[in-house]
Order: structure tokens, then sequence, then C-alpha cells
């Protein structure tokens, strides 16, 4: 019964999958993708879904690599359709995006039976990954990205109105878009900037309030961060 159910036959191969190795091979798989998710929650912002998907992940492509077990065909057809998981994905921290991956790849080791190596890489990677957070690694010198939404009366040339300060508290700035405001007698100028010092942001907000007389400034995270694929 256990074999009608386990076995796959077909022209190509014959190939049979045993119950036990099928469920230690699953069992490996969540608990080092639950290893992962708390490796990737540790010290850093993190989503519900995000979390329970990195545990779930490797299983679901150990499950996935065991069907497969030699199949080519088959397993062409997989690589495809993990191509597509980029792309039907929102934009995403690159972080996020190399757990993703991690997680996938702990998955195929598992799936392919090598629970011992899928564990070491687990330990090892995923060792590494909490020694960078733990130290501060890259955080030095890192650029604060964010959006910095100014008003100006219509009458006042913004065109080079804050060069002087953008070198000054910024690593880069970039004019994302002009539009009219309040029957035309306003314009909002929305830019993407890199503060170099975060400690300077409320001196850089009164420098801009100096300019464009007092009106309506904003300064807020970017919607689509430099880090982010």
């Amino acid at each position: 019964m256990f074999e009608s159910v386990f076995g796959v036959t077909d022209t190509a191969t014959t190939s049979t999958v045993s119950l036990v190795p099928f469920l230690a091979s699953v069992g490996v798989a969540l608990a080092l993708g639950l290893a992962l998710a708390l490796i990737y929650c540790f010290r850093s912002r993190h989503t519900r879904s995000f979390v329970i998907t990195m545990v779930t992940l490797p299983a679901i492509v150990a499950v996935v690599i065991t069907m497969i077990n030699g199949n080519i065909g088959a397993g062409i057809a997989v690589a495809g359709s993990f191509s597509l998981v980029r792309f039907r994905s929102v934009p995403g921290q690159a972080r996020d995006i190399a757990f993703v991956f991690l997680a996938m790849c702990v998955g195929l080791v598992c799936g392919m039976g090598y629970l011992g190596i899928a564990g070491i890489v687990t330990a090892l990677i995923g060792g590494v990954n909490l020694l960078l957070q733990a130290t501060g690694f890259g955080r030095a010198g890192a650029t604060v990205d964010r959006t910095l939404r100014i008003t100006v009366p219509e009458d006042l040339d913004h065109t080079h109105l804050f060069d002087d300060l953008f070198d000054r508290f910024t690593t880069y700035h970039e004019l994302r878009s002009v539009k009219t405001t309040n029957m035309g007698s306003l314009y909002k100028l929305i830019y993407n900037v890199g503060l170099s010092d975060p400690d300077q942001e409320r001196a850089f907000i009164d420098e801009l309030r100096c300019r464009n007389g007092n009106l309506e400034i904003a300064l807020s995270h970017q919607e689509v961060a430099s880090d982010e694929i």
C-alpha cells in the first residue's frame, strides 16, 4: 500500500520515495527553516508573513526536490517555476532576497538527502549573519535614504535654491517630481536624498525652512530604498 502511495513510475525511470527518509528530510527542513527565521529576526525589522514563509520555504523546496528524484524534465519545469518567484513578488531588501535564496538552498540540500550538510550550511552562513548583525558591520558610513518633500512659493526659483544645503547634508540628491498645489500658488518638490549624518536631520530641516519661507517640509523613509531589489 505504501509503495502505491509513495512510489512513482514512468517510462524514463523507476523510483520510489520511502516514507521515513521523506519525513526526515521534511522535518529537518522545517527545523532549519525555523533556525533561519530566528536568525533573520535578530536585531532587524520583520513582518510576520515573511518569517512564517522563511520557516516553511525549505520544507516546500525539499518536497519538490524529493518528488523530482532524478527526472530531468520535471527539474527543468521546477527551475522555471522558481524563476517566477522574483517577478511575482513585491520589491524587498537585499537581505530579504539573500535569506530567501538561503532557505531555498537549505531545502534543496535536504531534498537531496544531505541533511548533515544542510545543517552545516545553516549553522555556517547563519552564524556569520548573526556575527555581522551583532557587530553592526557596514553601519559606519552607510547612507541613510530619505524622501524629502519641500513646499515653495510659485514666485521662488527652486532650480538651484537648495544645492549648497544638499552638498553639506547629503551624499546624493535626486529631484523626483514637481507639482503645483493650492490653486497654483505653491510648488511641491519631491527629492530622493541620502543623509550623510542622521544626527544632523534637524539642522538640515531648519536650513531648508530658511530658504522656502517656512512652508511645509517633510522628511520620511524612501518608498523604494537603494538596498531594495
